[in-house]
């Protein structure tokens, strides 16, 4: 049978470019010359027949063509270097590797994963860095934990499993609860900002139907962290995904100001590449973080 599929140096070539918007990153990024990309580039648009770039300044831009070819062969490229990579490095089936966004690592999964290790002992659990821009492709990472929403992610390449963090939930010093009855009494109070989330507030306020004049923040903070410690000492009161304050729930540090839950779009997914060969290891952390997620009634923190 007659082959019609180019090499695979050509099609690594492609990819990357496309990735990078300039040959000669590319170049960088897999040891190689720039005119080696270049001629690869070339050979791969006559061997199809078409123009996969456009120059645009300082830019190679794909084509229309370009785009598509890419993202039909992109998934097939993705699991090939997923495959070879594991083979090379002999992973144990038991072994995953997890890229889990800071916030939700420290509130929420951390405090869980003893209960994981007692119940998998033979897992061998690892933490990849955590990047904002991560196109979740990396071969050496099994699985992400990400911020996103239905639909934000990309079918064909990602299975994406909601886990937490669509409960919007306004918070206070415990002994602040009897003073607030309504959302009225909670505008009374100064308000707390989470610096990169400062429409939070906007969203439970006109969740709960409760009209209001211009939001000021008495102060804003970077970190969820940051935020709740603000509120438990009476610097004010502020809103935050339930999932990030459950052991401060818990102990009673804070409290619920107004029991009104609403709903945002914005939550935390398990991602992985849908293309890869299964993990046994990562079908039992999915499970697992499922339940978490996801309890039976009657189950507790």
């Amino acid at each position: 049978m007659r082959i019609h599929s180019p090499s695979l140096s050509e099609l690594h070539a492609f990819a990357v470019a496309a990735r990078l918007g300039h040959f000669s990153q590319a170049a960088e990024e897999l040891a190689v010359t720039q005119g080696a990309i270049s001629r690869a580039i070339a050979r791969l648009e006559e061997h199809l027949g078409i123009a996969l770039f456009a120059r645009e300044g300082r830019y190679n831009v794909l084509t229309r063509a370009g785009a598509d070819y890419l993202q039909a062969i992109g998934p097939s490229i993705a699991t090939i270097e997923s495959a070879t990579l594991a083979v090379r490095t002999r992973r144990d089936a038991r072994q995953l590797r997890v890229s889990v966004t800071p916030t939700l690592f420290s509130h929420w999964l951390i405090p869980r994963l003893p209960d994981f290790s007692a119940r998998h002992p033979g897992i061998g659990l690892s933490f990849a860095p955590y990047r904002r821009d991560d196109p979740l492709t990396a071969p050496d990472i099994d699985a992400w934990i990400r911020t996103g929403e239905d639909g934000s992610w990309p079918e064909a390449t990602i299975a994406a499993d909601y886990l937490v963090g669509r409960e919007l939930v306004p918070i206070c010093r415990t002994e602040d609860l009897e003073a607030i009855r309504s959302p009225a009494d909670l505008l009374r109070n100064p308000l707390l900002f989470h610096t990169n989330y400062p429409g939070n507030w906007e969203s439970w306020l006109a969740g709960v139907g409760c009209s209001h004049g211009p939001l000021r923040p008495a102060a804003d903070f970077e970190s969820v962290a940051l935020l709740v410690q603000a509120v438990i000492a009476g610097l004010g009161v502020a809103v935050v995904q339930r999932c990030l304050v459950e052991p401060e729930l818990a102990t009673g540090r804070i409290g619920i100001a107004i029991d009104h839950t609403v709903l945002l779009q914005r939550a935390y997914y398990l991602c992985r590449p849908s293309m890869r060969p299964a993990n046994p290891a990562l079908t039992d952390f999915r499970q697992w973080l499922l339940e978490q997620a996801h309890p039976v009634e009657g189950d507790a923190f």
